[in-house]
């Protein structure tokens, strides 16, 4: 059966593809802003020209130009006659502010995904599996934290412990705590300076994150953290810790239930664990709503399901696929009883406070 191609709808598709490829050219721009640290540089300084910006970061004028006048085209910078440009307040708080406020986006601009990255992701199509955060590398370690750093680093001691039933105060006389699939530590890190009585663990399979994580403390002088290169199924089987934590990281395990039964084991009977995660829903079509469903989803092969595909017979939840319902059956499913849903205004995430 033949039919006619509609031109309109050629030309619209057409548009739509090339403007993805607009996209990945775009996002190497802005890792290369990021790197160099041009948004750092033009932050606060109003009109610059290509030649007063070469004199202030010591990079070559015409390279410069070519890269902001890329940046006005793809309206991330203000563009004035004549090649003047600007980078506005709002667009320093996305692309130069790291240190403080949570709208900083630049981290999550890597300058692509490794070709030989590629190459295993397409044989994955073919074999299953997919590959762990080991084999991606001490760069995944690094720009994970830093794509998602802000917003631990802003609210999570002065807005999201407060919130939690008696943590706060647990944590100021001295509670051992467990970070479960830590990464590089930042969440230790930043309570570990807030509540020095407190002592802090860290789980993670990744010799990378770990060494990050162990090269932070060092760095902070901190003294009441310990990191260890072991996934959740590892913790202490008798109750032990009285505040626990899993950030990101539930959907990227090959086993998460088995990691979820040993979190009930090892928190003690008052204990808490929070449990921070992917704002999704079950239904794909209520998830259509998202205008970066897309992107999820390409996070989800590049990274997160197929870290929970790299072992034969993995869970494979992907990116999306701990929504609150699956949180809440698999938490009671491990024996616990108390579930609460808390939204802190986060735009990708939410939080879930779980009890025995």
């Amino acid at each position: 059966m033949t039919t006619e191609v509609d031109d309109r709808k050629l030309r619209s598709l057409s548009f739509k593809i090339w403007s993805y490829k607009q996209g990945e050219m775009v996002s190497l721009m802005i890792h290369l802003g990021d790197r160099l640290g041009i948004y750092k540089a033009m932050s606060g300084e109003g009109l610059l020209s290509a030649e007063q910006l070469a004199k202030k970061t010591g990079y070559k004028e015409r390279w410069l130009l070519e890269w902001l006048r890329g940046q006005a085209a793809a309206k991330i910078l203000d563009y004035h006659k004549p090649d003047l440009f600007e980078l506005t307040q709002e667009g320093a708080l996305l692309l130069a502010t790291e240190d403080t406020g949570t709208h900083f986006a630049a981290g999550a601009f890597t300058g692509g995904v490794p070709p030989e990255t590629i190459d295993s992701l397409a044989e994955a199509f073919t074999t299953g599996i997919g590959l762990s955060y080991e084999q991606l590398g001490s760069n995944a370690a690094h720009r994970t934290e830093r794509m998602l750093a802000p917003w631990v680093r802003e609210a999570l001691v002065p807005q999201i412990i407060p919130a939690l039933e008696g943590v706060k105060e647990k944590l100021e006389n001295g509670a051992v705590v467990a970070d479960v699939g830590c990464g590089g530590g930042l969440t230790l890190t930043t309570m570990a300076a807030t509540f020095p009585n407190a002592e802090f663990h860290g789980f993670d399979p990744n010799s990378h994150a770990i060494a990050n994580l162990n090269e932070r403390c060092k760095e902070l002088g901190l003294t009441n953290v310990k990191g260890f290169v072991a996934g959740g199924e590892s913790l202490p089987v008798a109750p032990t810790y009285d505040f626990m934590l899993s950030f990101d990281c539930i959907h990227d395990m090959t086993r998460p239930m088995d990691v979820i039964r040993a979190v009930r084991g090892s928190l003690k009977p008052e204990g808490t664990w929070l449990i921070k995660d992917i704002r999704s829903h079950a239904d794909f079509e209520k998830n259509m709503e998202n205008p970066l469903l897309a992107m999820f989803y390409g996070f989800s092969i590049s990274a997160c399901m197929s870290s929970a595909l790299s072992e034969p017979g993995g869970a494979g939840l992907g990116t999306l696929g701990f929504n609150p319902q699956v949180a809440r059956e698999m938490t009671s499913e491990a024996g616990f009883t108390r579930f609460t849903e808390h939204d802190f205004g986060e735009a990708a995430n939410l939080y879930y406070e779980v009890r025995p």
